[in-house]
């Protein structure tokens, strides 16, 4: 594999990591709300990654050497969780039904918090894999240039 390609999966990993942690981000932001303009509480939302070919002049001939082992993550979908609302009672809430009970957004905060650190660990991860491959061209150009 040619560093630039290996620079393209590393930074499609850092773009995908960032879209996960704004995802979760806008779930901690809406972990109370209880109305939105569709109607009805907030619902949690999470990314969906797929893995597609790295397509590039070289990579054309990689994919055929490899038989298609080399692939970088894309985001297909922020997708709604479908799991019920949490009901709480609280007569005293303007959104409450007749009964006192408020749906409540799905969403959990230790599991929003667990994913936090999931993602900037991946991303971190991406970063260091940049850090390495810069470290290895400049190895090269060095050793080039002697």
């Amino acid at each position: 594999m040619d560093f630039m390609t290996s620079l393209q999966i590393s930074s499609s990993g850092m773009s995908a990591q960032r879209k996960r942690i704004e995802t979760i981000s806008t779930n901690l932001a809406n972990i109370n709300t209880t109305r939105t303009a569709e109607g009805g509480p907030y619902r949690r939302q999470s990314v969906v990654f797929s893995a597609t070919h790295v397509k590039d002049s070289f990579g054309r001939e990689l994919e055929t050497a490899m038989k298609d082992d080399v692939r970088e993550v894309s985001v297909t979908d922020v997708v709604e969780d479908h799991e019920e609302p949490k009901m709480v009672y609280n007569p005293e809430h303007p959104d409450a039904n007749e009964s006192g009970y408020v749906a409540m957004p799905n969403v959990n905060l230790m599991e929003e918090m667990v994913d936090m650190i999931s993602a900037s660990r991946a991303y971190e991860a991406n970063v260091a894999s940049i850090s390495a491959t810069k470290s290895m061209i400049t190895k090269a150009i060095s050793i080039g240039s002697k």
